[in-house]
């Protein structure tokens, strides 16, 4: 990191707090005002204005994902809105493992210039895309930081912070634009290498006492994003997403731009949840207790740590190559590049080609828009409407690996949707 980065306090003064049992962790409260950020004169300004923007995104996900990308301490992000999504989801970047382009993010690109990113103009956004170029972010990053700033700054200027919007450039001259023959860098998981992850899952190697429990939590998490789910979603599901509607059980999933969707459960992902939740109330001798300032001890995470505390984002992609290595030959040439939003685009390939239709494809994983399609009525959906059980049906008829009943999922105890 550059030298003169080291005065940019305003963006180190804030650490993520230790993992320890959140209901006696406090989480330090920043003085912007106090802090010295190179080139902006104001930074308590400045810090009321960026928390202006990222309060209008309902998902705490989403919020830490793009302070993470602009260069913002994570656990600052996290108590935005009054702590809001620091019980209810655990995505984003972890706190205190930076990529290797973080010190190229945004606000520390901006600052170790002395320049008040509100003064920006196009040269710098395109000076800024050239460094990341050159550092040797991929076409992709380099998309992802770009929209990112793009919508910090249409948010600027629509409340006349700044004139003009510095990052609305020609992605296409850029080289960023996106075409349908951009190849996707994420593998292509088949039916057999889900089934491969669910079985290796299942006998994941512990030498502790808590063997079946970690075990049972790693098929749980393999099962549900055979769904569909974005990362994001599964960690921040509790257990009282868990419904019932329509006489069918199913989870009720927070995604992008804080829509909420049903996605139906399989025989496959309500099987491995039963088995997890159980092992886990079992091992703590009684029900999660409920977190501090909850009432319901149905709000605690779905997936937990041992101690009850939320997995982060972090926790399931570490969980799922240590899985994917553990499945041996059928995983082998691709265990390094499993993630989770491998398996969601899996979901969506295999559904495919068992022939499900687009528009339940598009319901299922929460995809806003569908070239030539209208957005789906949720409240037409039945399990009709579905693909989770043609991807489950394919996964479960490998070969030798026998199909499951076909009766209805046994899920675990659901609360009634109102």
């Amino acid at each position: 990191m550059p030298a003169d980065l080291d005065a940019l306090v305003v963006l180190e003064t804030l650490r993520e707090a230790p993992e320890r049992d959140r209901a006696e962790v406090d989480r330090p409260k920043l003085d912007w005002a106090a802090a010295d950020w190179p080139g902006v004169e104001n930074p308590a300004e400045l810090q009321a204005q960026i928390a202006d923007w990222l309060t209008q995104y309902a998902n705490a996900g989403t919020r830490k994902t793009y302070g993470y990308a602009l260069g913002l301490p994570a656990a600052w992000v996290d108590d935005l809105a009054g702590g809001i999504g620091r019980e209810s989801t655990a995505g984003g970047p972890p706190g205190g493992r930076p990529g290797v382009l973080h010190h190229l993010a945004w606000f520390r690109w901006c600052a170790s210039r002395g320049m008040d990113p509100r003064a920006a103009t196009g040269n710098e956004v395109k000076a800024w895309l050239h460094q990341l170029d050159a550092a040797g972010a991929e076409k992709r990053t380099r998309q992802r930081m770009l929209s990112t700033l793009s919508a910090f700054y249409a948010h600027l200027t629509e409340a006349g912070v700044v004139p003009a919007n510095p990052a609305a450039l020609n992605r296409a001259r850029l080289g960023l634009g996106s075409t349908a023959r951009d190849a996707s860098p994420t593998i292509r998981l088949t039916a057999g290498q889900l089934r491969a992850l669910l079985d290796a899952a299942a006998d994941l190697p512990n030498r502790t006492r808590y063997r079946d429990l970690y075990a049972r939590r790693a098929v749980a998490v393999v099962g549900l994003l055979t769904l569909g789910l974005r990362v994001s979603e599964l960690v921040g599901l509790d257990r009282d997403s868990l419904v019932l509607s329509g006489g069918e059980p199913m989870l009720r999933v927070l995604g992008k731009g804080g829509v909420h969707r049903e996605v139906y459960l399989t025989n496959l992902a309500a099987t491995a949840l039963t088995e997890y939740l159980a092992e886990r109330d079992r091992t703590s001798e009684a029900a999660t207790p409920a977190l501090r300032g909850r009432t319901s001890a149905n709000r605690s995470p779905m997936i937990a740590t041992r101690v009850g505390g939320r997995c982060s984002r972090f926790d399931i992609n570490t969980l799922l190559r240590r899985v994917a290595v553990q499945a041996g030959p059928a995983l082998a040439e691709v265990a390094d590049k499993i993630h989770p939003h491998a398996l969601r685009h899996a979901y969506v390939t295999i559904a495919l080609e068992q022939d499900a239709r687009i528009q339940h494809v598009q319901a299922d994983v929460g995809h806003a828009t569908i070239a030539t399609t209208q957005y789906y009525d949720r409240g037409r959906r039945t399990r009709d409407t579905t693909a989770a059980d043609l991807v489950a049906a394919a996964i479960e008829a490998v070969p030798g690996h026998p199909a499951t009943s076909a009766a209805q999922p046994t899920a675990p105890a659901p609360t009634p949707a109102s």
